[in-house]
């Protein structure tokens, strides 16, 4: 059964997640938050699988609410709904640590996927969407800092958050990033899917990730990929 707490200001909007969350055989809603700061609150006492959260919120708002959960060390994870899908919160909502994002006028079956995607951490949730908005996030990394590298000068040393991976985990962890499923990469890499689930939990346990879109933002923050 997967744990959802619904933080959203709106009741009517609530109430119409809830009717659909509780519809379904395998998922329960344990509270309700009508800003960020309850939201917080309630996620550390009920612990929720999952953390279905607005963006905008009066008072606390769901980026510094996604900022507590995800400092708080707990095992919920925050799935965040935005107004428009490339809602400039959104990116922030990546820094802050969100394990997925979509659109509120999704499908009710997007919603569903999506919220079981993130209790299992199994999937990037709205792939088309979480691309997009990496594709855009990636042009707010800051520059590299410090002199050009020259020749006869040391090489930059790599990130120790990469040096653990295998080459094999380092190939699957670029094309993560490239928004690939685990599918996608089995039959590309000519691997087994079983075979690349594996790999990715190896990746997320090696570089202390909750989940692939974590992974994802790491490699961009480390620039295993470029920009576009």
């Amino acid at each position: 059964m997967t744990t959802v707490l619904i933080a959203d200001d709106q009741p009517l909007q609530r109430f119409g997640f809830r009717m659909l969350l509780e519809s379904q055989d395998d998922m329960t809603v344990v509270g309700e938050a009508a800003d960020g700061a309850e939201a917080a609150r309630l996620t550390a006492e009920l612990h929720p699988d999952v953390v279905l959260m607005d963006v905008r919120m009066p008072g606390m708002d769901g980026i510094e609410a996604t900022r507590r959960v995800v400092a708080g060390g707990g095992r919920s994870r925050v799935l965040i709904l935005t107004t428009f899908d490339l809602d400039e919160y959104a990116y922030s909502g990546l820094r802050a640590g969100a394990s997925g994002f979509l659109v509120k006028d999704a499908q009710p079956e997007e919603l569903l996927s999506g919220i079981r995607a993130v209790a299992t951490g199994d999937a990037v949730v709205a792939p088309s969407l979480t691309r997009r908005l990496l594709d855009a996030y990636v042009h707010h990394l800051p520059a590299t800092t410090g002199p050009a590298h020259s020749a006869g000068s040391p090489a930059p040393s790599p990130d120790p958050r990469l040096t653990a991976l295998t080459e094999r985990e380092t190939e699957i962890l670029r094309v993560l990033a490239q928004g690939w499923t685990n599918t996608e990469i089995a039959e590309r890499l000519h691997l087994a899917e079983s075979t690349v689930k594996t790999h990715v939990g190896r990746i997320l346990a090696k570089t202390g990730s909750r989940d692939r879109v974590q992974a994802v933002i790491l490699a961009y923050e480390t620039k295993l990929v470029g920009q576009k």
